[in-house]
């Protein structure tokens, strides 16, 4: 009887809240637009040198995208859920 009163009353929890998960939307979003910021700037042809892919969009920018979309993910695993009262 005590194993039925027991399922009976199981809510699952999940590990983070939705404000964990909408940081990590964020930092996953920083992160791809890192990326994307980084493409282009080859050249088609081989022999033929781009000085494009050493722009500061791609050297610089990107980067620091990339880098600040960990650390809203590390602040997002992190964060702590608020306290809720259980009675």
């Amino acid at each position: 009887m005590g194993e039925k009163k027991r399922k009976e009353n199981y809510e699952p929890q999940f590990v983070f809240d939705k404000r964990n998960y909408k940081f990590m939307l964020i930092g996953v979003a920083f992160i791809a637009l890192g990326f994307i910021l980084m493409t282009g700037g080859g050249s088609d042809d081989p022999n033929v040198f781009n000085p494009e892919i050493y722009n500061w969009r791609r050297i610089r920018l990107a980067p620091a995208l990339v880098l600040l979309g960990f650390a809203i993910e590390v602040y997002a695993i992190l964060l702590k859920p608020d306290s809720k009262e259980e009675n």
